[in-house]
């Protein structure tokens, strides 16, 4: 699976997945974005030779044109030199000749031009395309990282009420308790005072 099919799977799950209430923030299965994450990890590296790979056969693509050129130019020079320079047909080989070193030096400029160009486009995309899955990584990351804070931060609040509760019972628990024991108390001493 390529590493733009990862990211789309990414998306996909922090645009499907549930909303806390109240809040902008998302639930996400943090196996699923693990596994994602992992095969980031597999397939990125993969991507980035890619790359790498091209950027090495440039520098094969510009031997190979250089080559090119100096065998065309190597032929140009042959012919004027095999030609005399005594007749019309000897100038008309000339300018020829002129013409073709021309077209082949004006080639191997634009043939390297264009390599150049491409090598270095290719390099700027690899780049850019790694920066945006280290990005959409870092977001998704931040993203679930915060959504458990505040999920951690539910729970705290859940738990205060819990023990606020529990203290409340006791100390209801312990009034009655006390009321409880003073009519007891004023029994025991009606009796006593009727005995």
């Amino acid at each position: 699976m390529s590493v733009r099919d990862t990211l789309d799977k990414l998306e996909n799950m922090v645009v499907g997945a549930s909303h806390f209430p109240f809040t902008e923030k998302t639930l996400i299965n943090d196996n699923e974005l693990i596994h994602y994450v992992d095969e980031l990890r597999n397939d990125l590296p993969k991507e980035l030779n890619r790359a790498d790979e091209i950027m090495r056969n440039r520098e094969q693509i510009l031997e190979d044109a250089r080559k090119e050129a100096e065998q065309i130019k190597r032929e140009a020079k042959e012919y004027a030199e095999r030609i005399t320079d005594d007749n019309e047909i000897v100038q008309q080989a000339k300018e020829k000749a002129k013409t073709i070193l021309q077209q082949t030096q004006q080639q191997e400029r634009e043939i390297m031009e264009r390599t150049q160009q491409n090598a270095t486009q290719l390099q700027n995309d690899a780049d850019a395309y790694a920066n945006q899955v280290f990005e959409q990584l870092i977001a998704h990351v931040t993203g679930t990282f915060q959504g458990v804070r505040q999920a951690e931060q539910g729970l705290q609040q859940a738990l205060n009420v819990l023990q606020q509760a529990k203290t409340q019972m006791n100390q209801q628990a312990a009034r009655q308790a006390q009321q409880a024991a003073a009519v007891t108390a004023a029994q025991l001493a009606e009796q006593q005072e009727n005995e």
